[in-house]
This record gives structure tokens, C-alpha cells and sequence, in this order.
């Protein structure tokens, strides 16, 4: 889980390896009101520090976020304050309300830890969509395509803070063990260091794919997008009246 030293620095340092939240948002949504034009409603599952979120507010004439961490809900309210936003876990997740249009960005999804949980999970999504929604899931790396060992590094400055971020992943079985390492610096405040270490789960795509249709959910992969992890887009409930 996030820690506060991360979820200050979160958003500015990946938008400045070249995420861009916006465009993911968008695309996302055109995705979403391709299957459901008249998607108005949405919750952002895992949401972060809202970066997601507060560009899905713009889309969307109602969202809500879901975050485990508290360092990263806290960055979230102050991002995104017109949003519905609750402390909770994916995995039981019971909010007593329905949504149009239901994401988890950012292969978040990758901290469940195995087949049952993903399905669990997909199936609560389900049960929180409305008639006609869609789920959208941005994976972590598929096994077949993970690498064995990963090292990746970057140094950006922002304002007069410069960010360093260090990182090496390792697979073992179906499962990424990454660390990273953070080095920030600023005047007034000088140098300081913090670690995270990360257990994700490599799915294969056909696991996704069956998890899916296990929770009830019509699922179909577009590649190429999300940093080339692709995203899966899902159908719910058929709306009263359609076939």
C-alpha cells in the first residue's frame, strides 16, 4: 500500500514520466460511451490520489472513488472535493449503490492474489453496475508478457523539487516483487529517502478473460493502449427493453 511520502509525490512524478492522465481518461470514456452513450455515472475503483478521477469529474455528471490507502484517499479529497469518495478494499466492496460505467486504472488490479479474488472482485463490480454499464479494467502485465527481471530508473525536477525513482522487479512464478526506491529533494526541506515494495499478480490474459465471464461480464480486450498494456471493457447487465 502507498505511504504518505509516495502519495505527495505520486501524480507529479509519473505525469512527468509521461503519463497523462487526461488522455487516459478520455480515452477511456469514449471507450465506455461507445457501448453506452448514455453513461453518466462512475466509480473509480482503487483511485489513487484522484488522478484519474478529477479529469473522469469532467466527463462524467457524477463520480465516485474507492482507496485503500488512507495517504492516497487524503490526496484524492483535496484533488477531486466534489466527489463521493470511500475508504475501501475492492475486494469487499458493498457500497449499496449503482454505476454506469465502473474503472480500476493502472493495473491496480494486479494486487489481488489469485484467480478466485480476481473473479470475487469482478463479480462485485458487477453487482454494482447498473442496467447497461460497463467495467473497464486496466491490467498489470499479462505473465506472457512480463519480463523476468525489470530495472527502470528516472530523475525528473518539478519547481525546485527534484525526483528520483528507482525501480527493479522480479518474477517469481506468477508473481512480480517489485521495489522502489525514492529520492527527493528540495530547498528548505533537502534530501530524503523512502522505499515501497510491491507483490502484484501476473495474470495471463485468459485468466482475466475467464474471471470475467465467471462475474457475469461480456469482456472484450483493446491493445495498444495504456503504456501497451491494453485495457479490458466489459458489458453488465442488458438495459430493460434491449435483447
Amino acid at each position: 500500500m502507498y505511504g504518505p511520502g509516495m502519495a505527495e509525490i505520486y501524480e507529479l512524478l509519473h505525469e512527468s514520466r509521461g503519463k497523462d492522465y487526461r488522455a487516459e481518461a478520455a480515452t477511456v470514456a469514449g471507450l465506455v460511451r461507445a457501448r453506452n452513450p448514455q453513461a453518466d455515472s462512475l466509480l473509480d475503483v482503487a483511485c489513487g490520489t484522484g488522478a484519474h478521477l478529477r479529469h473522469f469529474a469532467q466527463l462524467f455528471d457524477k463520480v465516485e472513488g474507492v482507496e485503500l490507502s488512507d495517504a492516497m484517499l487524503s490526496m484524492a479529497r483535496s484533488a477531486v472535493p466534489a466527489a463521493v469518495l470511500h475508504r475501501g478494499d475492492m475486494r469487499d466492496l458493498a457500497l449499496g449503490r449503482s454505476y454506469t460505467a465502473i474503472t480500476c486504472m493502472f493495473g491496480s488490479i494486479a494486487y489481488l492474489k489469485d484467480v478466485d479474488e480476481l473473479t470475487s472482485t469482478l463479480r462485485s463490480f458487477a453487482e454494482h453496475l447498473a442496467p447497461g454499464g460497463v467495467v473497464a479494467v486496466d491490467p498489470w502485465w499479462f505473465l506472457e508478457t512480463s519480463l523476468e527481471h525489470h530495472v527502470s530508473g528516472d530523475t525528473v525536477t518539478v519547481g525546485s523539487r527534484t525526483m528520483t525513482r528507482v525501480s527493479y522487479t522480479e518474477r517469481e512464478g506468477s508473481t512480480s516483487h517489485m521495489t522502489v526506491h525514492y529520492v527527493v529533494a528540495e530547498p528548505g526541506s533537502g534530501v530524503r529517502h523512502f522505499a515501497e515494495r510491491h507483490r502484484l499478480t501476473l495474470f495471463t490474459r485468459a485468466q482475466y478473460e475467464e474471471a470475467f465471464a465467471r462475474a457475469g461480464l461480456r469482456v472484450a480486450y483493446v491493445g495498444g493502449i495504456q503504456s501497451g498494456r491494453g485495457l479490458f471493457l466489459a458489458d453488465g447487465p442488458e438495459p430493460a427493453g434491449r435483447g
